[in-house]
């Protein structure tokens, strides 16, 4: 009744529901103005807190079964303008360290002829995140002596912040190539103009800062620039690999960090007169220490080395970043959608130098209902997944490492500080101790429990829970009680490493929560029944946790529920009677370290939604269910190190010995992926897999360390065969 009261009962429950999304949009949106209005950011505040309030209400709602609505709310919204420094072609070669390699990259490029009767004008796109040099680089080639010689005509054309407009680049090249100011005709005209100027001419022409990734927009613009002799050439710069994949039709120059050594160069350079630097080696060192905290990025280094001043260690130094480097590479972030600005600025709870992985990550933003549904009939995950792949296309992450089944990348500190810069008043971390006593604060990262503790004194909303350091100490069970009957709005709560062995009966009064981590708890014995009340958990991580006896027995009443992982000392997981077999939501099902696992559980051919099924570390396991050839919409099937288990054994096999066709196999999965290691009972594939659907699925077979598996079959011999 005191919900109904707050909210006022009107409609229903779908209502609120499509008011509070758009209050998410208007936030989204005025949050690109708070930082130049304080009244704005003061009603964004007050606003966002509502927000979080009413998402909790819906909660307590769904999982109740009552109807609720609210009162209609409108706010109108401005778009805000933004506005990027314009940019020339003049270069003081002096002042360019560390790009020796780069240049001579792409000056080979440039000085290539046109091999292609399709193509007369090739373009080189330079890609790399803001302020890591790429038109100081486009500057250094396009003055180079070589480049004067070889082409009849260089134009320079910064693009920033026009909207890729043909009329206005159409414009802006021609006076570039003119050097007369821009006639005020139709496109027409000016694209006949621009024609004649190019004409049997062989020319390079610069786009900097390009930001454009529709390809109809480019080929508009290509289509003019193609009256050049053969061997014109294109440079483009921008942040977004998506441009360089539209754009480039040669490889792209992709610029990585610069080197100690070059950024300590650079530094002494900007900060002392020539030669200066040897009279205060002690300065000297001292830059060697600050430069560290550039991580290569040259406009950082140049921005330090020119705020240079007595105290050189004084910590105002480094906040100079905040003043010169962070609004460049906040133009990337003002850029973003609204779905990944979300995404990004949730990244900035994990400290630097974090290797995050795509599966985790994507996890983390579901709990926090950061990831909408596309229309598209896609499931999440996916969704997520384009999220990653789109962040990394624009630079947001680095040192990408593909290993087939998930993807790990960090971020670099720059583009890291970038994320806490943004970060909101609800985010706290060990660096914001000005908030260690908001009441306002709802997602928290720290070193242990005991920060959570102190913040507990002050705040009752907290949603995320977040252990990522190295030195993060152990939760006890205390702790977790305290949690539970304090913050009952959580979503997030990371145990990994905790120290008790039962999980308090309180944690089914968190029924909020979407994420729940065990991981690597060594003592745990026991769940509670009560964990089956959470309704709402998406994801339940109880890998190494090697001393649990049992999954209970209601398991089923995860309906929500789309990743487990999970080590138990069980011979057979519990199956059907409302058991794992009916987890109607589960989309990755990770069995590893079961050393008493002798048999899959019964059932698990009701997993409707299973995508991703991994068995590792199970060294009783004998066979696999023979419903596991059922699983219509399993993709990604890994099996590692499971020394009794036999695949040709109840897989369906023995029905129709060894004549196996599509019909007489009775198998329904389609795989893409199946990796298979360490299986020394493993001699042939078994038929379901061979002759099913997934003969003609399959994309990806990872066979090792099998040492008596035979050969691959010929319906399978167009993979890629990886046996070792």
């Amino acid at each position: 009744m005191e919900v109904v009261l707050v909210w006022g009962v009107k409609d229903d429950l779908e209502d609120l529901k499509n008011t509070i999304s758009t209050i998410q949009a208007v936030i989204l949106d005025a949050e690109e103005q708070k930082s130049n209005n304080h009244q704005i950011s003061d009603w964004l505040r007050k606003l966002k807190n509502a927000l979080y309030d009413a998402d909790d209400v819906i909660d307590e709602i769904d999982h109740s079964k009552f109807n609720l609505t609210e009162r209609a709310i409108v706010v109108e919204s401005n778009m805000v303008s933004r506005k990027r420094e314009m940019t020339h072609s003049y270069v003081d070669v002096s002042n360019i360290i560390g790009r020796d390699l780069e240049k001579e990259n792409i000056l080979s490029m440039l000085m290539q002829p046109s091999n292609d009767e399709q193509e007369n004008v090739y373009v080189i796109p330079i890609i790399g995140i803001g302020g890591m040099g790429k038109t100081a680089l486009a500057k250094l080639v396009f003055n180079d002596e070589r480049v004067i010689e070889h082409f009849d005509q260089r134009m320079w054309v910064c693009v920033s912040d026009e909207d890729f407009e043909t009329e206005k680049l159409t414009k802006k090249i021609l006076v570039s190539a003119t050097k007369e100011s821009a006639p005020d005709l139709p496109l027409d005209e000016l694209q006949t103009q621009l024609r004649n100027a190019l004409n049997n001419s062989r020319y390079l022409l610069v786009l900097d800062d390009v930001w454009n990734d529709e390809r109809e927009k480019w080929l508009k613009l290509k289509e003019l620039l193609v009256g050049g002799a053969d061997g014109s050439k294109i440079v483009v710069t921008t942040r977004k690999k998506s441009v360089a994949s539209v754009m480039g039709t040669l490889p792209p120059q992709e610029l990585k960090g610069l080197s100690h050594q070059d950024c300590l160069s650079l530094f002494v350079k900007c900060a002392f007169i020539d030669g200066e630097g040897k009279h205060y080696s002690n300065l000297v060192k001292h830059g060697d220490e600050i430069v560290k905290k550039c991580g290569g990025v040259p406009l950082a280094v140049r921005a330090l080395g020119c705020f240079l001043w007595a105290s050189m260690r004084d910590n105002e130094i480094w906040k100079s970043k905040e003043d010169r480097i962070l609004p460049v590479l906040k133009l990337s972030y003002d850029e973003l959608p609204a779905c990944l600005k979300q995404c990004f600025v949730f990244c900035s709870l994990f400290p630097k130098d974090f290797e995050f992985s795509n599966h985790e990550l994507i996890q983390f933003w579901l709990a926090h209902g950061l990831i909408q549904p596309s229309g598209r009939n896609e499931d999440l995950e996916d969704i997520g997944n384009e999220y990653v792949i789109e962040l990394c296309s624009r630079s947001f992450f680095q040192d990408v490492d593909d290993r087939k089944f998930f993807v790990t990348f960090k971020m670099h500190d720059l583009v890291h500080d970038l994320a806490q810069s943004v970060a909101q008043f609800d985010h706290y971390t060990p660096n914001d101790a000005e908030k260690l006593h908001s009441s306002e604060v709802r997602h928290v990262s720290c070193h242990g429990p005991e920060e959570v503790l102190t913040l507990a004194q002050k705040i009752d909303k907290i949603r995320t829970i977040l252990f990522p350091y190295k030195d993060g100490g152990a939760a006890g069970k205390s702790f977790v009680s305290t949690c539970a009957s304090r913050f009952k709005c959580i979503r997030y709560l990371d145990l990994r490493d905790s120290d008790f062995e039962a999980l308090p009966s309180s944690i089914g009064k968190m029924k909020h929560l979407r994420y729940l981590t065990l991981f690597r708890n060594k003592r745990i014995k026991k769940l509670p029944a009560s964990i089956c009340k959470l309704y709402h958990l998406q994801t339940l991580i109880l890998g190494e946790c090697g001393e649990l006896e049992e999954l209970p027995s209601d398991m089923g009443n995860l309906i929500s529920l789309r990743f487990l992982s999970v080590t138990t000392k069980q011979r057979t997981l519990p199956g059907k009677e409302n058991g794992t077999g009916c987890l109607i939501s589960l989309r990755c099902l990770w069995i590893d370290e079961c050393d008493n696992l002798e048999s899959m559980f019964e059932g698990i051919q009701n997993l409707n939604a299973l995508r991703t099924l991994i068995i590792s570390n199970c060294p009783s396991l004998v066979s696999l269910s023979t419903s596991v050839k059922h699983l219509t919409e399993l993709e990604n099937l890994i099996i590692y190190n499971c020394e009794r288990l036999d695949l040709m054994d109840g897989g369906g096999d023995e029905e129709n010995g060894t004549q196996g066709s599509s019909s007489s196999s009775g198998s329904s999965t389609r795989l893409r992926s199946f990796m298979i290691v360490k299986l020394p009972k493993l001699d042939a594939l078994p038929h379901w897999l061979i002759h099913g659907p997934t003969a003609t699925t399959l994309r990806y077979l990872h066979i090792a360390s099998c040492h008596n598996f035979k050969a691959l079959p010929k319906s399978l011999e167009v993979l890629r065969k990886e046996k070792k």
